[in-house]
């Protein structure tokens, strides 16, 4: 036992201060997003909401059901990411243990090659066209194919495996075992660690992935992503908003719809990143693992 001096205990109020701050600032906007759905909607559009809810009430939550096509979005999210999810991660394994093996031909001109396609690429509109010409445009499979291999988690996936003692690898070539065998059998279960980790960053990708919905399901509403979906409310709502305050002729109805419109886009903001905040603490212990297991070689 060491005796703790003055400025030992000064340290240590000082160090929580700092992090018991730095939590709440990261904490207060989910907060202040969250007593913003659940309190009266003239008040939240009023700007009086601000530190406690005011007017409880749960509407907004069982309105979203009315909702036309946000079920639908959901379904569509949900699907994207449970499946791109899996996907993602399996390839990438299967990936970055190849390119560990040295009777891969090529293996170091095609790591090089992930590695650098993870810094440049060819662009926007090359890659639109890209994808048009392959199919993917209004396909639910264009949001799946092009996020199956992530150069950044093959790295991941590469570093982990070469941790990993060659001799059992090597014990399983001499009983007859084939490379399939090898990565199904012993390879993908021990890189349970840093599958969880790059699970979680598949699973955050994909459920907050935007652009590729605007951008390629365009000519299909019924496959609009739930944050697709977010922003054209959001789009809806700021549209009236400024056409009220200009003085523009706007209905009754329009006034309320512009209302529900913003309600309902702070509902769906908070309902979109419940799952995540679900999940995430069930698979940090596996993150934290992974990333540390994987990320030095000795």
């Amino acid at each position: 036992m060491f005796k703790r001096s003055a400025a030992d205990y000064v340290f240590d109020a000082v160090n929580i201060l700092f992090f018991t701050l730095f939590t709440l600032l990261c904490v207060f906007p989910i907060y202040y997003l969250f007593i913003n759905t659940i309190s009266d909607n003239s008040l939240v559009q009023a700007g009086q909401v601000n530190l406690y809810p005011r007017g409880i009430q749960f509407d907004n939550y069982l309105a979203l059901l009315n909702v036309g096509d946000l079920g639908n979005a959901a379904m569509v999210t949900v699907g994207r990411t449970l499946l791109g999810t899996v996907t993602m991660a399996l390839t990438c394994a299967l990936v970055g243990y190849l390119v560990t093996q040295n009777a891969m031909f090529g293996r170091k001109v095609i790591y090089r090659g992930i590695v650098v396609i993870m810094y440049f690429n060819a662009g926007l509109v090359p890659w639109y066209l890209n994808m048009s010409m392959l199919g993917l445009t209004n396909n639910f499979w264009g949001y799946i194919i092009p996020a199956i291999v992530q150069p950044f988690n093959v790295i991941l996936v590469k570093t982990y495996v070469e941790s990993i003692p060659g001799e059992l690898q090597e014990s399983a070539f001499i009983d007859g075992a084939g490379y399939l065998t090898v990565f199904g059998r012993i390879i993908l279960p021990l890189c349970k660690p840093i599958l969880a980790t790059i699970a979680v960053f598949g699973a955050v990708m994909h459920w907050n992935s935007f652009m590729d919905s605007v951008i390629l399901m365009g000519g299909d509403p019924n496959l609009y992503t739930l944050q697709h979906r977010l922003y054209l409310y959001l789009n809806k709502a700021t549209n009236l908003g400024k056409l009220m305050n200009s003085g523009g002729s706007i209905s009754e109805a329009d006034v309320t719809s512009a209302l529900n419109s913003r309600v309902v886009s702070l509902t769906v903001a908070m309902v979109t990143i419940i799952p995540i905040l679900l999940v995430y603490p069930f698979m940090q212990r596996y993150f934290q693992k992974g990333i540390m297991l994987g990320a030095v070689k000795g």
